[in-house]
Protein backbone atom coordinates (compact mmCIF):
# COMPACT_ATOMS: atom_id res chain seq x y z
CA UNK A 1 0.00 0.00 0.00
CA UNK A 2 1.32 3.12 -1.53
CA UNK A 3 2.48 5.80 1.92
CA UNK A 4 1.38 8.51 0.12
CA UNK A 5 -2.52 9.94 0.85
CA UNK A 6 -4.13 12.35 -1.11
CA UNK A 7 -3.99 15.75 0.23
CA UNK A 8 -7.26 17.30 1.83
CA UNK A 9 -8.73 20.64 0.03
CA UNK A 10 -8.91 23.30 2.91
CA UNK A 11 -12.35 24.58 3.64
CA UNK A 12 -13.79 21.96 1.07
CA UNK A 13 -17.26 21.70 2.54
CA UNK A 14 -17.32 26.00 2.56
CA UNK A 15 -16.28 26.27 -0.86
CA UNK A 16 -19.16 23.85 -2.10
CA UNK A 17 -21.38 25.54 0.12
CA UNK A 18 -20.60 28.76 -1.28
CA UNK A 19 -20.87 27.89 -4.70
CA UNK A 20 -24.10 26.32 -4.28
CA UNK A 21 -25.61 29.54 -3.13
CA UNK A 22 -23.59 31.13 -6.18
CA UNK A 23 -25.64 28.36 -8.13
CA UNK A 24 -28.81 29.05 -6.65
CA UNK A 25 -28.84 32.82 -7.12
CA UNK A 26 -27.79 32.54 -10.69
CA UNK A 27 -31.09 30.67 -10.92
CA UNK A 28 -32.98 32.94 -9.22
CA UNK A 29 -31.20 35.67 -11.95
CA UNK A 30 -32.22 33.91 -14.73
CA UNK A 31 -35.81 33.42 -13.23
CA UNK A 32 -36.06 36.99 -12.79
CA UNK A 33 -35.02 38.39 -16.18
CA UNK A 34 -37.05 35.56 -17.84
CA UNK A 35 -40.37 37.26 -16.25
CA UNK A 36 -39.33 40.32 -16.69
CA UNK A 37 -39.40 39.34 -20.67
CA UNK A 38 -42.43 37.88 -20.65
CA UNK A 39 -44.33 41.03 -18.98
CA UNK A 40 -42.73 43.08 -21.38
CA UNK A 41 -44.31 40.67 -23.96
CA UNK A 42 -47.66 40.98 -22.18
CA UNK A 43 -47.49 44.76 -21.63
CA UNK A 44 -46.10 45.27 -25.78
CA UNK A 45 -49.22 43.19 -27.05
CA UNK A 46 -51.32 45.08 -24.63
CA UNK A 47 -50.47 48.65 -26.56
CA UNK A 48 -50.50 47.14 -30.27
CA UNK A 49 -53.80 46.35 -28.98
CA UNK A 50 -54.86 49.26 -28.28
CA UNK A 51 -53.44 51.66 -30.25
CA UNK A 52 -54.37 49.29 -33.29
CA UNK A 53 -58.18 50.06 -31.97
CA UNK A 54 -60.20 52.76 -33.45
CA UNK A 55 -60.57 56.48 -31.84
CA UNK A 56 -63.29 56.89 -29.63
CA UNK A 57 -64.82 60.10 -27.20
CA UNK A 58 -63.55 60.66 -24.33
CA UNK A 59 -66.94 60.85 -23.01
CA UNK A 60 -67.32 57.40 -24.37
CA UNK A 61 -64.86 56.14 -21.99
CA UNK A 62 -66.25 54.01 -18.52
CA UNK A 63 -65.69 51.15 -16.12
CA UNK A 64 -62.06 50.51 -15.80
CA UNK A 65 -59.76 52.89 -17.14
CA UNK A 66 -57.04 50.47 -17.41
CA UNK A 67 -59.08 49.07 -20.24
CA UNK A 68 -58.65 52.11 -21.97
CA UNK A 69 -54.82 53.07 -21.78
CA UNK A 70 -52.90 53.52 -25.15
CA UNK A 71 -55.77 53.95 -27.11
CA UNK A 72 -56.73 57.12 -29.50
CA UNK A 73 -59.20 59.37 -27.86
CA UNK A 74 -60.61 62.65 -28.67
CA UNK A 75 -62.06 65.68 -26.53
CA UNK A 76 -63.64 68.90 -26.72
CA UNK A 77 -62.88 71.65 -24.38
CA UNK A 78 -60.66 74.85 -23.10
CA UNK A 79 -56.75 74.92 -22.13
CA UNK A 80 -56.02 76.64 -18.81
CA UNK A 81 -52.44 78.74 -19.68
CA UNK A 82 -51.82 79.72 -16.26
CA UNK A 83 -51.50 75.83 -15.07
CA UNK A 84 -48.57 74.23 -16.99
CA UNK A 85 -46.24 71.72 -15.67
CA UNK A 86 -42.51 70.84 -16.53
CA UNK A 87 -41.85 67.44 -16.00
CA UNK A 88 -37.91 67.58 -15.68
CA UNK A 89 -35.04 65.38 -17.05
CA UNK A 90 -36.93 64.25 -20.78
CA UNK A 91 -34.58 63.59 -23.79
CA UNK A 92 -35.34 64.02 -27.10
CA UNK A 93 -32.56 63.25 -30.01
CA UNK A 94 -29.67 63.73 -27.06
CA UNK A 95 -30.78 66.87 -25.98
CA UNK A 96 -32.56 67.83 -22.30
CA UNK A 97 -35.66 69.42 -22.25
CA UNK A 98 -39.04 68.93 -20.44
CA UNK A 99 -42.59 67.42 -20.99
CA UNK A 100 -45.24 70.17 -21.16
CA UNK A 101 -48.41 69.43 -19.53
CA UNK A 102 -50.89 71.60 -19.52
CA UNK A 103 -54.73 71.84 -17.84
CA UNK A 104 -57.68 70.99 -19.63
CA UNK A 105 -61.37 70.55 -18.79
CA UNK A 106 -63.54 69.23 -21.02
CA UNK A 107 -67.02 70.33 -22.16
CA UNK A 108 -68.46 67.51 -19.58
CA UNK A 109 -66.37 69.07 -16.42
CA UNK A 110 -63.70 66.55 -16.56
CA UNK A 111 -60.20 68.52 -15.35
CA UNK A 112 -57.42 66.88 -16.61
CA UNK A 113 -53.43 67.02 -18.07
CA UNK A 114 -52.62 67.15 -21.29
CA UNK A 115 -49.17 66.22 -22.54
CA UNK A 116 -48.41 68.32 -25.00
CA UNK A 117 -44.75 66.81 -25.87
CA UNK A 118 -41.43 67.98 -25.38
CA UNK A 119 -39.81 71.10 -25.11
CA UNK A 120 -35.58 72.28 -24.93
CA UNK A 121 -34.66 73.41 -22.09
CA UNK A 122 -33.86 77.08 -21.37
CA UNK A 123 -30.20 78.59 -21.60
CA UNK A 124 -29.91 78.34 -17.99
CA UNK A 125 -31.69 76.52 -14.89
CA UNK A 126 -33.65 79.37 -13.76
CA UNK A 127 -34.76 80.17 -17.91
CA UNK A 128 -37.71 79.21 -18.81
CA UNK A 129 -38.06 76.91 -22.13
CA UNK A 130 -40.12 78.89 -24.92
CA UNK A 131 -43.22 76.74 -24.66
CA UNK A 132 -45.86 77.28 -27.23
CA UNK A 133 -49.03 79.04 -26.14
CA UNK A 134 -52.59 76.96 -26.08
CA UNK A 135 -55.49 78.60 -27.68
CA UNK A 136 -58.13 80.64 -26.18
CA UNK A 137 -61.49 78.96 -26.33
CA UNK A 138 -63.04 76.25 -27.50
CA UNK A 139 -60.80 73.20 -28.93
CA UNK A 140 -61.04 69.38 -30.43
CA UNK A 141 -57.83 67.47 -29.33
CA UNK A 142 -56.73 63.84 -30.26
CA UNK A 143 -54.24 61.50 -28.01
CA UNK A 144 -53.54 58.51 -26.53
CA UNK A 145 -55.17 57.83 -22.93
CA UNK A 146 -52.96 57.04 -20.02
CA UNK A 147 -53.21 56.58 -16.61
CA UNK A 148 -51.98 59.54 -14.35
CA UNK A 149 -50.16 56.56 -12.23
CA UNK A 150 -47.40 57.01 -14.94
CA UNK A 151 -46.88 60.43 -13.94
CA UNK A 152 -44.07 61.09 -11.46
CA UNK A 153 -45.62 62.04 -7.91
CA UNK A 154 -44.56 65.02 -6.41
CA UNK A 155 -44.02 69.14 -6.95
CA UNK A 156 -42.49 69.92 -9.95
CA UNK A 157 -41.50 72.79 -12.26
CA UNK A 158 -44.22 74.75 -13.65
CA UNK A 159 -44.38 77.95 -15.34
CA UNK A 160 -46.33 80.94 -13.94
CA UNK A 161 -49.00 82.62 -15.49
CA UNK A 162 -47.56 85.28 -16.71
CA UNK A 163 -44.94 83.29 -18.23
CA UNK A 164 -41.94 85.49 -17.39
CA UNK A 165 -39.32 85.79 -14.30
CA UNK A 166 -38.27 82.21 -12.43
CA UNK A 167 -40.11 79.26 -12.15
CA UNK A 168 -42.55 78.53 -9.95
CA UNK A 169 -43.70 75.24 -8.32
CA UNK A 170 -46.86 73.47 -8.59
CA UNK A 171 -48.37 69.69 -7.63
CA UNK A 172 -49.92 67.83 -10.24
CA UNK A 173 -52.20 65.36 -8.25
CA UNK A 174 -52.98 67.08 -4.28
CA UNK A 175 -53.53 71.08 -6.03
CA UNK A 176 -55.44 70.07 -8.87
CA UNK A 177 -57.82 67.95 -8.09
CA UNK A 178 -57.38 66.07 -11.62
CA UNK A 179 -58.85 62.79 -12.98
CA UNK A 180 -57.26 59.63 -12.65
CA UNK A 181 -55.47 60.07 -16.46
CA UNK A 182 -53.90 62.17 -18.77
CA UNK A 183 -53.72 62.50 -22.39
CA UNK A 184 -50.65 62.40 -24.66
CA UNK A 185 -51.96 64.81 -27.30
CA UNK A 186 -51.00 63.97 -30.97
CA UNK A 187 -53.02 66.75 -33.10
CA UNK A 188 -55.87 69.82 -32.56
CA UNK A 189 -58.30 71.69 -34.25
CA UNK A 190 -55.69 74.55 -34.00
CA UNK A 191 -52.62 73.30 -36.20
CA UNK A 192 -50.64 75.17 -33.00
CA UNK A 193 -51.64 72.10 -31.35
CA UNK A 194 -49.60 69.32 -32.89
CA UNK A 195 -46.84 69.29 -30.85
CA UNK A 196 -43.44 69.34 -32.84
CA UNK A 197 -42.03 66.75 -30.67
CA UNK A 198 -45.23 64.62 -28.87
CA UNK A 199 -44.73 62.07 -26.22
CA UNK A 200 -43.37 58.68 -27.91
CA UNK A 201 -44.51 55.04 -27.78
CA UNK A 202 -42.67 52.98 -25.45
CA UNK A 203 -40.05 50.98 -27.59
CA UNK A 204 -42.30 47.61 -28.17
CA UNK A 205 -39.24 45.42 -28.99
CA UNK A 206 -38.87 41.64 -26.45
CA UNK A 207 -35.42 43.25 -25.28
CA UNK A 208 -32.54 41.49 -24.01
CA UNK A 209 -34.43 39.52 -20.97
CA UNK A 210 -34.17 36.19 -22.64
CA UNK A 211 -30.13 36.31 -23.45
CA UNK A 212 -29.61 37.93 -20.10
CA UNK A 213 -31.85 34.75 -18.83
CA UNK A 214 -29.78 32.51 -20.70
CA UNK A 215 -26.57 34.43 -19.77
CA UNK A 216 -26.97 33.77 -15.55
CA UNK A 217 -28.18 30.19 -16.39
CA UNK A 218 -24.37 29.87 -18.43
CA UNK A 219 -22.41 31.63 -14.94
CA UNK A 220 -24.34 28.93 -12.82
CA UNK A 221 -22.91 26.04 -15.30
CA UNK A 222 -19.41 27.71 -15.10
CA UNK A 223 -19.55 27.77 -10.92
CA UNK A 224 -20.27 24.28 -11.44
CA UNK A 225 -17.40 23.11 -13.72
CA UNK A 226 -15.02 25.42 -11.75
CA UNK A 227 -16.21 23.77 -8.65
CA UNK A 228 -15.61 19.95 -9.87
CA UNK A 229 -12.32 21.22 -12.08
CA UNK A 230 -11.02 22.04 -8.56
CA UNK A 231 -11.78 18.86 -6.37
CA UNK A 232 -10.43 17.03 -9.32
CA UNK A 233 -6.62 19.21 -9.37
CA UNK A 234 -6.59 17.97 -5.38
Amino acid sequence: MSSEKKAKEPWSLFKSLVALALVVLCVWASQWQYQRGVDRQARNAVIEERIARDAISLNDIDGDLANYEWQYVSATGTFDQSKQILLRNRYSEGKYGFEVLTLFTSTSGKKFWVDRGWVQAGATATTPPVVSKVPDGEVSISGRFRLDSSLPRGSFFALPASGEGLVAQLNAQSQQDTEKFYINLLSGSDPSLTPAAPAQLPPLSDGPHTAYALQWLIFGGLIIYGRILIRRTR
